[in-house]
């Protein structure tokens, strides 16, 4: 049950980070940020009130950790998207989420078969190769690469963080930890918000087309986050984040299908590497 949760968890990520980003290509990313995070609030709620839980103050302690850390997350994101190549940005970010809770899970005592820890590193490898490009000989777009990597290491220290936090919340919390974190990251972006609206003189919320891309990017968000923390109450947290590590291959599937962005050979190559470790996980 783990796995196929956590390929749920990586396929509503990747969706929702696909949109996300392309939303913010013609909108500044703190607006997309903002009404995403609104929308996951609304799931958020929906989902606390329908699954019985009792959280302890620490429960919610952790789930105001994880919204913070995921807000800016996706913030680093949701920016890296939008300047860099979508299938560069997307895998770096899911590797470094994953190195962090994998370290965390085996650091506090997790002991996985072989067979799984196998699966573990072809599942994080392929999210380096999924999409990986050749190097561009344009110096201002090479440039660009870089600041949009920099934004991706970013953005997936703070998932792997707000990873651990959610995996550290009781069983018996239900959902009410998503609740916290959904609170916590709209008052966090909404100061944001407010402090750049009255720096720029001019709204940063997102128009016309923008404006639903970023509400089915919350919430697609909401939605891997409750299946998220699931799949880590079902599993162990080696196996589920590896998992939701392959995120980025449905970004590249998505690019590539409505953006046209170029399929290469290390993509594929890295799809069937992806695939080749969820075969490993779910055997051992």
């Amino acid at each position: 049950m783990a796995v196929f949760l956590g390929l749920l968890v990586a396929a509503g990520y990747g969706s929702g980070d696909f949109l996300g980003g392309r939303a913010a290509r013609d909108a500044p990313a703190l607006g997309v940020l903002f009404f995403a995070q609104c929308t996951a609030l609304v799931g958020a709620v929906v989902a606390a009130l329908v699954v019985a839980g009792d959280p302890t103050p620490a429960d919610l302690a952790l789930g105001v950790a994880a919204g913070v850390a995921n807000a800016g997350g996706l913030g680093l994101l949701y920016r890296g998207l939008a300047t860099g190549r979508m299938g560069v940005v997307a895998p770096v970010t899911a590797v470094v989420a994953a190195i962090t809770p994998i370290a965390w899970g085996l650091g506090t005592g997790e002991r996985p078969s072989a067979v799984t820890l196998v699966g573990v590193v072809v599942a994080v490898a392929a999210g380096g190769v999924v999409a990986r490009e050749p190097e561009s000989a344009d110096e201002p777009a090479a440039a660009g690469t870089r600041a949009a990597l920099l934004m991706a290491l970013g953005a997936g220290f703070l998932f792997g963080w707000s990873f651990v936090a959610f995996a550290e919340t009781g069983d018996g919390s239900g959902f009410w930890p998503v609740l916290t974190a959904r609170v916590a990251a709209v008052i966090v972006v909404g100061v944001a918000v407010m402090v750049a609206t009255r720096r720029l003189r001019g709204s940063v919320l997102p128009r016309d087309h923008p404006r639903p891309l970023s509400i089915a990017a919350g919430a697609l968000d909401v939605g891997a986050t409750v299946l998220l923390l699931t799949a880590v109450r079902e599993g162990l947290v080696v196996v589920v984040a590896p998992l939701a590590a392959l995120a980025p291959a449905f970004t590249v599937v998505w690019a590539w299908t409505l953006l046209r962005e170029p399929v290469t050979r290390p993509q594929v190559a890295g799809l069937a590497l992806s695939l080749t470790g969820l075969v490993l996980i779910a055997a051992g």
